[in-house]
């Protein structure tokens, strides 16, 4: 049976060595959060935190930090959910061997939330102002919460079932807000709990919520666990948790989580906004200052020996790439049955997720042509950009699985190798211009505005990639450093737009093994490793505006080129600022690291 709650987490990972205790006294402004950032670089243990600056109540993080501390956690229910889902894509084969699928009975037994009138959750009262301020960032605009659910349910359809448990961030002081009244919730327009506010904006009513910190960790797992509209994540927090959720009723006006260790309880107006942010987010610098729905605190409760979970992001990778390996595992396999035709799909969390998509379809629509070109691939990859979050990616590259049915989406550079061995820039690039992206990303024209582009990939090589920097290229003045990425990509520092666009065509020429050219402000970082790469190609350029190429052209309003792919990846005046840690925190958190410290040997 999965945990009862978080202390019997925090019990079991210790018992385990899964867990270390820091008694010293730590900060929750900045230090507590540079301590999980360097423990899970390290792969290091989840970390409790007995004594926190300013609040009586303890905090835990790292909880998710490694794949294998994960599976520990959900070792009991793991594979009945993974079984459920085979289930669900393949019917007819998961019931070739009935006498394994006995498991389910008990999972889908635990699938179904109970209504309680009393439990633990609600035994205590506080205020937001004693909760741990964890403040991630230097420039973050105050304290927030890192690992919430937040509970809403439909205006029109309260019920358990028709509920949406979701991970939104959480402001709980700072800016304009009123201290211990009101708190900022920022989310995008197409998750749940958006769909629920704009019915209570439409009925003129405040849409109730209720958000949830701590428990099991079925509970944050679930909020980000990404299920159709309409399928209450209460289900699969209960067959995952092991146990059916029990949700308190009759105390708020939405139920309360029984075994959350903090419940924070109020309203939205349904036209009331305030600045939320900065915030130092996952694609590795500040999300701004924006206006996001404000939240009227009623109540906060606590339960006895209540215990703050949080993680901190940033840069990827970070904790939150747990959380995608693990959701990827469950849900992988039943990719092919939600987009027929589409393998695989890939969140590239080094690119900051959203940004970047790599993707594995078929391209049977002329299978008996001799070459293939992108067909069934472009359906394909319609298909992917209408899927929920999958809908925010910037570049989503799709190659044909006909062409090598062994290549594995997470094998980032065979996969870049084996579609820059077959694109052809002039016929393989689709843009969708004027559109919306991630609310966090700033490389586009304006607040959630920016371009996508699909890559698609099909047939058989047509050139050979290029290791080494050609000697034989007359550079223009403007660049000072040239550097390999990948076979076939390059990294060109520049001080000047000499090359955005090119138009020297003899250099073009000479680059034919180099399909791809990135121009970027440091070429020996972006080089350095194949994350670098990633980060700075995909979070700092807007397809539209950022890709120009060597002999371009514009044919019936599709655009092209001839020569080699230039991406503009330098960092530009309206791109928000990269995450840098303060000095003087870096060397607390030094000394504990330090000999006879509690981190000594752990970072």
């Amino acid at each position: 049976m999965g945990y009862r709650n978080l202390a019997a987490c925090v019990a079991d990972l210790e018992k385990h060595g899964e867990l270390v205790r820091i008694e010293a006294e730590i900060d929750p402004h900045l230090e507590a959060a540079e301590v999980q950032r360097r423990v899970y670089q390290a792969n290091g243990p989840a970390v409790y935190f007995a004594k926190v600056k300013g609040s009586r109540f303890p905090m835990v993080s790292n909880l998710f930090g490694t794949p294998d501390r994960t599976r520990l956690m959900f070792r009991d229910t793991l594979e009945s959910v993974k079984a459920l889902v085979r289930l669900k894509t393949d019917p007819a084969a998961a019931m070739k061997h009935p006498l394994r699928n006995l498991k389910f009975v008990r999972t889908l037994s635990h699938m179904l939330p109970r209504k309680s009138r009393r439990g633990p959750a609600i035994r205590h009262q506080t205020t937001l102002d004693q909760l741990p301020q964890l403040v991630s960032w230097p420039n973050d605009g105050g304290p927030f919460i890192t690992l919430p659910a937040v509970y809403t349910e439909h205006p029109a359809k309260r019920s358990l079932m028709q509920s949406n448990l979701g991970m939104y961030r959480v402001q709980i002081a700072g800016n304009e807000y009123e201290p211990n009244k009101q708190i900022g919730l920022h989310y995008q327009i197409h998750r749940s709990i958006g769909v629920h506010h704009a019915a209570a904006i439409e009925r003129g009513e405040r849409l109730p919520v209720n958000i949830f910190i701590g428990g099991p960790p079925a509970l944050p797992l679930s909020a980000v666990m990404p299920l159709p509209e309409g399928l209450s994540e209460l289900t699969f927090a209960g067959a995952i948790g092991g146990r059916a959720m029990r949700m308190i009723v009759g105390h708020s006006p939405l139920p309360i989580y029984s075994e959350a260790d903090f419940t924070i309880v109020g309203s939205i107006d349904p036209h009331a906004t305030l600045p939320e942010g900065p915030f130092g987010d996952h694609l590795g610098y500040y999300s701004n200052r924006h206006e996001f729905p404000v939240m009227e605190v009623d109540a906060v409760y606590h339960r006895e020996g209540a215990i703050w979970p949080f993680t901190t992001v940033g840069r990827p990778p970070q904790e939150d790439t747990s959380f995608g390996e693990i959701i990827h595992e469950i849900t992988g396999p039943a990719i092919p049955s939600v987009i027929p035709g589409v393998h695989a799909v890939h969140a590239v969390d080094a690119a900051g997720v959203h940004p970047l998509l790599l993707a594995i379809g078929s391209e049977r629509y002329v299978p008996y042509a001799q070459d293939r070109t992108p067909q069934e691939l472009l359906t394909n990859a319609n298909a992917i950009l209408g899927q929920g979050q999958l809908s925010l990616a910037k570049f989503l590259l799709i190659a044909a699985k006909e062409d090598n049915p062994e290549l594995d989406i997470h094998d980032i550079a065979a996969y870049f190798h084996h579609v820059l061995e077959r694109v052809d820039w002039s016929r393989d690039l689709h843009f969708q211009t004027k559109t919306t992206i991630d609310t966090l990303d700033y490389s586009g024209q304006g607040f959630n505005q920016g371009s996508k582009v699909v890559i698609a990939a099909a047939g058989k090589p047509r050139r050979e990639l290029g290791t080494e920097v050609p000697s034989e290229i007359n550079w223009p003045s403007g660049v000072r450093n040239v550097r390999v990425c990948l076979p076939g990509v390059l990294a060109v520092e520049t001080v000047d737009d000499c090359l955005c666009p090119p138009t020297d065509s003899t250099i073009g020429e000479k680059l034919q093994t180099f399909p791809l050219i990135v121009v970027v402000d440091d070429a020996d970082f972006t080089a350095r490793t194949l994350n670098n790469f990633l980060w700075v190609t995909f979070t700092r350029a807007n397809p539209a505006t950022d890709i120009s190429g060597f002999d371009q052209f514009i044919e019936h309003k599709h655009w092209g080129c001839r020569g080699p792919l230039v991406i503009d990846a330098r960092i530009k005046p309206h791109h928000a600022a990269p995450l840098i840690e303060d000095p003087e925190v870096t060397k607390r958190v030094d000394q504990l690291a330090a000999p006879g410290g509690p981190l000594h040997g752990i970072i």
